[in-house]
């Protein structure tokens, strides 16, 4: 475990946040973003000439995120040494997943005794996002039902899921509840990335590689998964080619 603390004289007010801790996914392989990643993570991938990883962290800052966990595995060292040059006014503890890959949930299960509180953002770490009228972030913490939620996914249409080739991820219901897309079936609503979860959601998951989806569907099953429709733009990213059509669509507003 790694842990930068730096001057947070450049802090927003903590009290404006929705949640206090986010957990950034920063260990994948980007195997679909071959070439490009065959000497660089994705995370430092450039889009509208800035890495992925910086367009995230300028959005916890926007929201007034005070911790960033990040894990890390493929040029991990690489991660690290930007995270360390760049990030100044938000305190960072790296999970580090080296020696063996733990894919999205086996990650956040390795991360969890580095994150201390009950509620706790998660964003994958190759998202490119415009907010709109209300930042992502805090629409995701205004919308947060302790009660009635262990998940809660920012989710927009298929119809505005740019650069995405996919038939979409949920179907909502009127109060929010999410199910999944049923086989062969095309669904309204993708997954952006971005989540806010409950520590609870994580009882009984053990450290081995696993995705994500096995605790959604845990959640769903329960009727404690739920989404928010994002407001702004949304660019899944995922190809060498998507970063052309985002940088077009971003340049022409």
């Amino acid at each position: 475990m790694s842990r930068y603390r730096k001057p947070l004289a450049l802090r927003p007010n903590p009290a404006q946040a929705p949640v206090r801790t986010a957990m950034v996914l920063a260990a994948g392989l980007g195997k679909r973003m071959r070439p490009l990643t065959a000497s660089r993570p994705k995370p430092l991938i450039e889009v509208a000439k800035r890495p992925l990883l910086d367009h995230v962290f300028d959005h916890l800052r926007v929201a007034g995120i005070e911790r960033a966990v990040v894990n890390v595995h493929y040029l991990a060292d690489a991660v690290e040494a930007h995270i360390k040059a760049r990030v100044n006014d938000i305190e960072v503890i790296i999970s580090d997943e080296r020696k063996k890959l733990l894919e999205t949930g086996g990650g956040l299960v390795k991360a969890l005794p580095l994150i201390e509180d009950e509620t706790f953002l998660v964003v994958n770490s190759d998202n490119y996002w415009v907010d709109g009228p209300v930042d992502a972030i805090r629409l995701l913490g205004q919308r947060w039902d302790e009660a009635e939620m262990d998940a809660l996914l920012l989710v927009v249409p298929l119809a505005r899921a740019n650069c995405h080739s996919g038939t979409g991820d949920f179907h909502m219901d009127a109060v929010g509840r999410l199910s999944r897309r049923r086989q062969g079936k095309v669904a309204p609503f993708v997954y952006t990335g971005v989540q806010i979860v409950s520590r609870r959601l994580f009882d009984g998951a053990v450290e081995e590689p696993f995705s994500f989806n096995r605790l959604w569907d845990k959640a769903i099953a329960a009727g404690r998964c739920y989404g928010v429709v994002h407001q702004g733009l949304w660019f899944d990213v995922g190809t060498p080619p998507a970063i052309a059509r985002t940088e077009a669509i971003l340049a022409h507003g």
